[in-house]
């Protein structure tokens, strides 16, 4: 009997796609690796370079933020040279504002700082007679292991004012550069949609881009405004409160209590430490001092657990994981201010990852594709393949 052959499919496909796989692979272990080493480095550069880095960031957060307000204006009639211009001036009214109702009492309280400091070393004095006994032991113990006491260094700091004397000149430069920025950018946001939108190779690409501008602006503008908002009540609150319980200075609190709550985690805990110190150094007892800040403390909770989540919702919904990361790295590289804007450069990463696509670092350690939609692409290229 005669037997036909049987056809089978060429075997070089598999070997072809197994490949495939592994530079897929290779290449995305590499764009980890530099990944990494951008992570790494960048602080460093943005630290030495803080002059440039810090306005050029800053001027492009205002920019997504003041965008909105400028318009609204141009669509009322404005040119877009004053729309832009206006809507800076606001904000800067706004800040000025703020700094005007927190720096005045702050001066006047000022003078009171030798009398609080008295006090409290006082308050402390008497807590430590209290606690006396534990002194005495440690002493006796210190005796019994022969510790003949430790030298004492004093090294020579300068002043506070010294400090702001030399610190001045670079912080104008830099707000000067922040605002001219700012500005400019701004005034150039048309054309800056228009070429985002308009020169790029593809309707597909043209769409994209369109969707994740929209969708950094309208996430970014609504955060920092609805926070706003609810740290303006947290300061209205806290001012009132500081009247009703007597505490000097109530608008300075709320003003204090409105920017710190801009810093997540670490700022209520700054706020509660300021109210206890200086309550302490100006009630009668340490008890009756406490009262401001464990106050502050149950308001925080209320904000953070029940207020904010309910405002704010799912949509800006982040880790606090990587809320603190931000914090901390972002403080690390520029310290105060990068406190303020690690959360709004978390968020606007954020939404631009949501439309670039997000690593899939946990899966890739364990063998999944860098980003998901290579196995989908790659799935598509692999039909597109002819079966001979």
């Amino acid at each position: 009997m005669n037997q036909h052959p049987r056809h089978e499919t060429p075997g070089p496909l598999p070997v072809r796609d197994d490949v495939s796989a592994q530079q897929l692979r290779l290449m995305s272990s590499l764009v980890v690796l530099i990944g990494i080493g951008l992570f790494l480095a960048l602080p460093f550069v943005l630290s030495i370079g803080s002059v440039v880095f810090l306005p050029l960031v800053t001027a492009v957060l205002l920019t997504i933020l003041l965008s909105p307000l400028a318009d609204h204006l141009a669509r009322l009639g404005l040119p877009n040279v004053f729309a832009s211009l206006l809507a800076l001036l606001v904000f800067l009214g706004v800040v000025l504002l703020a700094l005007a109702l927190i720096l005045q009492p702050a001066l006047d309280l000022f003078a009171q700082i030798p009398e609080i400091s008295g006090r409290v070393g006082q308050r402390f004095e008497d807590l430590r007679d209290e606690f006396r006994w534990l002194a005495i032991a440690n002493a006796e113990l210190a005796k019994l292991m022969g510790d003949t006491g430790t030298s004492r260094v004093v090294l020579a700091t300068p002043s506070l004012l010294e400090e702001i004397a030399f610190a001045t000149p670079s912080v104008v430069v830099e707000l000067l550069i922040m605002m001219l920025m700012a500005f400019f950018m701004i005034e150039a946001r048309v054309r800056m949609r228009r070429h985002l939108l308009f020169d790029r190779e593809s309707f597909g690409s043209s769409v994209k881009a369109a969707r994740a501008m929209r969708e950094v602006q309208d996430k970014v503008a609504a955060y920092i405004m609805t926070v706003g908002m609810i740290n303006t009540g947290v300061g209205v609150i806290v001012a009132v409160g500081a009247w009703a319980l007597g505490v000097d200075a109530p608008i300075m609190w709320g003003g204090l209590a409105m920017i710190l709550n801009f810093v997540p985690y670490i700022g209520p805990m700054a706020m509660f430490a300021l109210l206890a110190l200086f309550g302490i150094g100006t009630a009668e007892t340490v008890w009756l001092g406490m009262i401001p800040a464990l106050a502050y403390l149950g308001l925080n909770a209320v904000e953070g657990n029940v207020v904010t989540p309910s405002i704010l919702g799912a949509r800006f919904t982040m880790s606090p994981v990587m809320i603190l990361i931000a914090l901390s790295y972002f403080t690390w590289i520029w310290g105060v201010p990068g406190a303020l804007l690690s959360v709004p450069i978390l968020l606007t990463l954020t939404a631009l990852f949501d439309h670039i696509g997000r690593p899939n670092l946990i899966g890739f350690i364990f063998g999944e594709p860098l980003f998901k939609g290579d196995a989908s692409q790659r799935g598509r290229e692999e039909e597109q393949v002819p079966v001979k």
